[in-house]
């Protein structure tokens, strides 16, 4: 094979005209990209450009219709894991392939111990994991159980893991979704120092401010096809042009209502250790934003509101009536919904059609005598799934196979369908690309103008800046403020979110009645 160095730019890695379709879908249609060492190249496109599908070909899991693979100057063929990683490819997925029960070092080495008389070389194993840990600079213990690790950890593991692989193309597929902006600062300083190793990598995101921050080269994929080729200085507005094929004027388009009666009320909501004495209420055609950081104690609100967790003091109020404590089906008969933060896990039956996610939620209002109103479960979710633009084969398609932007349509089309008067949403735009994300705030204004009343969570600032009427700042499980949209910038929601609240020190800013 030839040396890298000896080829134009040290190039590793380049795929030519390569074509892949599925029944029903060309999945790439003539994608050219290649990889030079030392650089991180970054792979952007809406969900469903065909990101995840590119990586799946240099990874092995699939092979192409047309077109060829070059790496270290020759064409290869990869027919599976073993051969990307036989070609120095190491993949990173957003769901790690680790084994929870084995240790760091069993999983580092997994299925290339070194062995000493015909036995595993432990000592020599956790030595070796020692030093990859080391180089990827984190502070695990080779011996422990990657059950017991946090996601930044798991991350760097698989990191070691590719390291002791002696990669020399990495594939890191949207490796800071679940970090916190500290986390990412210290992945972000490990990917430049494998850089400055000349390990070339391909580095996915949806976010876009990384991409200067990180990248040398951005290749954008739509519907596809690679549409451009352009520098990572490139202007943001010029990314997403080329992304989405039309430029967003305005990428928070927040309409604002005349707001009615308080449709959600929470008053002094504890659960020992974890949240306490926590108010405040949501009106109708209201969006309330919940900031904070990783840890404050956002989720386990919203989830004792919802039923979903219990409380141990407090109450919670929809249109005045008060709802039973830890009660899902009480707060679903209220009106309320929730959009979860772990789509896959929590909002969907993956391996269940559109159509059936769709009326999961009404599916007991369809059922007469132990029928289910097929017919018009059906027709519903057509109506729902057309009023969302869902982007599928049909209603039969399986969910698990959609992009993350219409995975998430789904999970907020079944509390469409619901008439929801109160809807939370966590996270309602993590993993998903510019172009959904702009779908998803429309709903939200269609939402909001239709008189419902909506409580999102997002660790993204701009996102809540932009979408909120009013901010409510979380910090170790109190409620540290509440920001009316004319005041709430980052500097003081930050504030807010980094300080010490007790009950006599929360900011109580008095909750606009109209606009």
């Amino acid at each position: 094979m030839s040396n890298p160095d000896e080829l134009p730019q040290g190039e590793l890695l380049r795929v030519e005209g390569i074509r892949k379709t599925f029944p029903g879908v060309v999945a790439l249609d003539g994608v050219d990209f290649d990889l030079r060492r030392g650089e991180v190249h970054v792979l952007l496109g809406e969900n469903g450009a065909g990101k995840s599908t590119l990586i799946k070909m240099l990874s092995g899991a699939y092979r192409p219709d047309a077109g060829r693979i070059v790496v270290g100057g020759e064409e290869v063929r990869v027919h599976g894991a073993q051969d990307s990683e036989r070609l120095g490819i190491a993949t990173i997925y957003q769901e790690f392939n680790l084994v929870p029960d084995l240790t760091v070092a069993e999983n580092i080495f997994l299925g290339r111990q070194p062995r000493r008389f015909g036995l595993i070389d432990r000592k020599k194993m956790e030595a070796d994991a020692a030093e990859l840990l080391e180089r990827v600079g984190v502070s695990v213990p080779p011996g422990a159980r990657v059950r017991e690790l946090g996601i930044a950890r798991l991350q760097m593991v698989e990191i070691a893991k590719a390291l002791s692989l002696d990669a020399r193309v990495l594939i890191m597929d949207e490796p800071t979704a679940v970090l916190t902006s500290e986390e990412v600062d210290k992945l972000f300083a490990i990917v430049r120092r494998l850089r400055e190793d000349g390990v070339g990598i391909v580095f996915i995101t949806h976010h876009l401010e990384e991409i200067a921050a990180l990248g040398d080269r951005v290749t954008v994929l739509r519907d596809g096809k690679s549409v451009g080729q352009v520098p990572a200085s490139t202007p943001e507005d010029e990314l997403v042009k080329l992304m989405v094929g039309r430029s967003i004027e305005q990428q928070y388009p927040r309409e604002r209502p005349e707001t009615g009666e308080a449709l959600l009320r929470v008053e002094g909501l504890t659960r020992d250790g974890v949240f306490h004495d926590v108010s405040f209420e949501v009106r109708a055609g209201e969006v309330v934003g919940v900031a904070g950081l990783v840890g404050a104690g956002r989720t386990e609100v919203v989830r004792a509101v919802f039923g979903a967790d219990p409380y141990d003091k407090g109450l919670v109020k929809v249109a005045g009536a008060e709802l039973r404590r830890h009660d899902v089906n009480a707060a679903m008969e209220a009106g309320i919904g929730l959009v979860p933060e772990d789509r896959k896990g929590q909002g969907l039956l993956l391996d269940a059609s559109v159509a059936e996610n769709l009326g999961l939620v009404t599916l007991r209002g369809a059922t007469r005598g132990g029928f289910v109103d097929l017919k018009g479960q059906q027709e519903a979710a057509a109506r729902v799934a057309g009023q969302l633009g869902v982007r599928m084969a049909g209603l039969h398609q399986h969910v698990r196979t959609l992009s993350g932007g219409n995975q998430q349509k789904v999970v907020i089309g079944k509390w469409l369908l619901a008439e929801t008067k109160v809807l939370i949403l966590d996270e309602p735009t993590r993993g998903i690309d510019v172009g959904a994300k702009v779908e998803i705030y429309q709903l939200i204004n269609e939402l909001t103008a239709a008189g419902a009343a909506v409580l999102m969570i997002s660790s993204d600032l701009p996102e809540v800046l932009g979408m909120s009427d009013r901010v409510l700042v979380m910090a170790q499980g109190r409620l540290a403020g509440e920001l009316p949209a004319a005041e709430a910038t980052q500097d003081a929601v930050m504030a807010l979110a980094v300080s010490t609240p007790t009950s006599t020190t929360t900011t109580e800013v008095e909750a606009p009645r109209g606009h």
